[in-house]
């Protein structure tokens, strides 16, 4: 019988959930309702739409060890309208942020803004008399590193989207009835 290692010793990982969801109200909170209850803590949490009709898929990030991430989607699986679940973390997946930027602009510095902006293939979507809205899309780490290299210049506003993830290939969480 093996033993399991005590929480102080065990891995703590960033993993990455999706869920297929049928699109009724209420079925959002249920979930969100579920991770409170159970003391899971969400970094990060996005839903939209997919291609399939009143189906939403939710990408939600929770740090914790092997043990906590089974425990999730065991959990996810008891909501009834919540109809298919994967842990991606260990797939080789592509994950993307987006991240709207207002920054503080002053005559010398909205040039190098922009410069800085080419070398991230960000767009400046904005642009008023002392700002530039910036819109980077990523990965987590390309979105951090353009949010520190502009914060020296003043962060007016800033909202991330969580991160989405898909697998790559052709597996992965698209249909109801894939198993």
């Amino acid at each position: 019988m093996a033993i399991a290692a005590p929480p102080a010793l065990r891995a703590i990982h960033t993993h990455t959930v999706v869920a297929l969801l049928e699109d009724r109200p209420g079925v959002l909170n249920r979930v969100v309702s579920l991770f409170r209850r159970r003391g899971f803590n969400i970094e990060t949490l996005t839903v939209g739409h997919t291609d399939l009709p009143d189906i939403s898929r939710l990408t939600v990030v929770v740090e914790g060890d092997d043990r906590i991430v089974e425990q999730v989607v065991k959990q996810l699986y008891k909501v009834i309208e919540v109809l298919k679940v994967s842990d991606v973390t260990a797939d080789r997946v592509v994950t993307r942020e987006l991240a709207l930027i207002k920054v503080a602009t002053g005559g010398t510095t909205r040039s190098e803004i922009m410069q800085i902006c080419d070398i991230f293939r960000a767009k400046i979507v904005d642009v008023a008399s002392d700002s530039l809205m910036i819109e980077v899309t990523g990965t987590q780490d390309k979105v951090e590193s353009l949010v520190q290299l502009v914060r020296r210049f003043g962060i007016k506003e800033l909202v991330r989207t969580g991160r989405v993830a898909m697998v790559r290939g052709s597996q992965g969480v698209t249909r109801v009835d894939d198993e």
